[in-house]
């Protein structure tokens, strides 16, 4: 019998538009959680729901393994997790009642039961770690196994209901600064052959999470951050290489994605790191995310000394008025010169971009568009700005939310504030990008490939094949977001001075 069962609310199944994406990975945060339990001598099981049909696969696991404690501790290095779902919400509450049904204690660490721990309790949760978990856990498990006489009220970053409809809340737990002395995560817990299996079979390779850092120190003011706050904590190069090694050993990865908030942020970080990855010979191609201004021709050395496949960067805008209202800290001019130096080392660039920001006009989103049209990136990501709980920018729209303050899946896109357009420009918006870009893509293997026709493939014809439908999808959806105008309110107007 596992004393302890692990679990996480995001559910792949869920998110229609990630599902069909199928580039799954598993609940990295969790089997942090899980090794260092395991360290403390705890038996533990986990539950991995990325994979799971529905919530019924989590009761199923309830009674296999007859845990005295239900633990969903969720992911907190996935940005998923971190836009706090309303469906994932949903299954949460659903996981809480079947484990309270079953006599488990339960126990609950992430973003949204960090912001809405009260939602939590009201649904039967026991306690809610505030913040990063793993050292709170640990104590509190030791409370309630008496192992520790410590009183509650004296374990840092722990809420739990007082009983009235309202809670108790220690203060805030400092941060791991040493994370080098956490066990690596508990691999061994998770369907390795089955991630494989789906990878290999959509993608041709298999990919792999990890992470370096903790934390993000920017100041970004859209940017929600309820479990480090603006902290930031690394481990050293000479840790995540050996890391990195066991991994290759053992289980063979195709492709690892480095899920920091920020990768390499520490002054010769990357360096160091490119370093010893040659001279051990643990190369593994890679993704990981990067700020434009960190781009410097030393930290692209490092990178591809690395096995850097493809860097994502936070562009957001190509309007530096719109980077400027987000204290985002770059220039326009710092995107365009990392879009040059990453291509010229034969490194793949992606770029965030995000519309809808206070004080965006329709110039600014062409000066976005504009960008990508010069850049001509390998990938694009776009969303719409999310007010979400202790942000700055949730501060100044909080007034116009109204009672939905969550996307429903990542597809949602809706604007759950007074944005500068309706909501259905941004949803068309999103369509008319993303058809040009793939156009422009397509057009510019043609064109390449023009050269080389005995190296023609299928994909190339196809690639052929599909530029007319970009090109009437792009044409269409351009021609109704023309159709609309945009709607400056004296409240908006005052919003964008701020």
């Amino acid at each position: 019998m596992s004393q302890i069962l692990f679990g996480q609310s995001y559910y792949l199944r869920f998110d229609p538009k990630l599902y069909a994406a199928m580039q799954p990975y598993p609940p990295l945060g969790t089997l942090y959680a899980a090794s260092y339990l395991r360290a403390r001598g705890y038996d533990v099981a986990l539950f991995d729901a990325m994979l799971a049909e529905s919530e019924q696969e989590w009761a199923a696991a309830l009674d296999r393994h007859r845990p005295q404690y239900a633990i969903i501790y969720e992911d907190n290095f996935n940005y998923l997790s971190k836009m706090c779902l309303l469906r994932m919400r949903e299954a949460a509450f659903k996981m809480i009642e079947m484990a309270k049904a079953r006599s488990c204690r339960v126990i609950l660490c992430g973003s949204d039961a960090t912001d809405h721990s009260l939602k939590y309790f009201a649904r039967g949760a026991d306690y809610v770690l505030i913040g990063e978990g793993e050292e709170t856990l640990g104590e509190l498990l030791d409370v309630l196994e008496r192992r520790s006489s410590k009183p509650l009220a004296e374990i840092l970053g722990l809420a739990w209901p007082d009983g009235n409809g309202g809670e108790h809340r220690t203060q805030r737990r400092p941060d791991i600064t040493q994370l080098d002395e956490l066990p690596f995560p508990a691999w061994d817990l998770v369907d390795i052959p089955r991630y494989q299996r789906l990878w290999r079979a959509r993608h041709g390779y298999y990919s792999m999470n990890m992470v370096t850092t903790r934390g993000c120190p920017y100041r970004c003011n859209w940017c929600a951050k309820p479990i480090w706050g603006q902290r930031y904590n690394s481990r050293s190069p000479e840790n995540v290489v050996a890391e990195l090694k066991w991994l290759k050993e053992r289980y063979r990865p195709d492709h690892i994605w480095f899920a920091d908030d920020i990768f390499g942020l520490r002054p010769g970080w990357i360096e160091r790191f490119g370093q010893l990855v040659r001279e051990q010979e643990t190369a593994v191609p890679f993704k990981c995310l990067l700020r434009a201004d960190l781009v410097k021709p030393s930290v692209v050395a490092g990178l591809k000394a690395a096995g850097c496949q493809s860097v994502w960067l936070g562009a957001e805008s190509g309007s530096q008025k719109i980077l400027d209202a987000m204290e985002k800290g770059t220039t326009v001019e710092q995107i365009y010169a990392a879009r040059r130096l990453l291509g010229e080392a034969g490194i793949q660039v992606a770029l965030f971009l995000q519309f809808g920001y206070p004080g965006e006009t329709r110039q600014d989103v062409e000066r976005t568009l504009q960008m990508v049209r010069e850049l001509m990136p390998d990938e694009i990501g776009i969303s719409v700005s999310y007010p979400l709980p202790g942000t700055k920018f949730y501060e100044r729209v909080k007034s116009q939310l109204g009672e939905k303050q969550n996307w429903q899946d990542s597809e949602d896109l809706a604007m759950l504030y007074r944005g500068p357009f309706p909501q259905e420009f941004y949803r068309i918006l999103y369509k008319a990008a993303h058809a040009e870009f793939r156009l422009r893509k397509a057009a510019l293997a043609i064109k390449r490939d023009l050269l080389h026709p005995l190296n023609w493939r299928l994909a190339h014809l196809r690639r052929l094949a599909a530029i007319p439908y970009h090109w009437l999808k792009w044409k269409l959806n351009r021609r109704r977001l023309d159709s609309f105008e945009q709607t400056e309110t004296l409240s908006y107007l005052a919003l964008e001075n701020h």
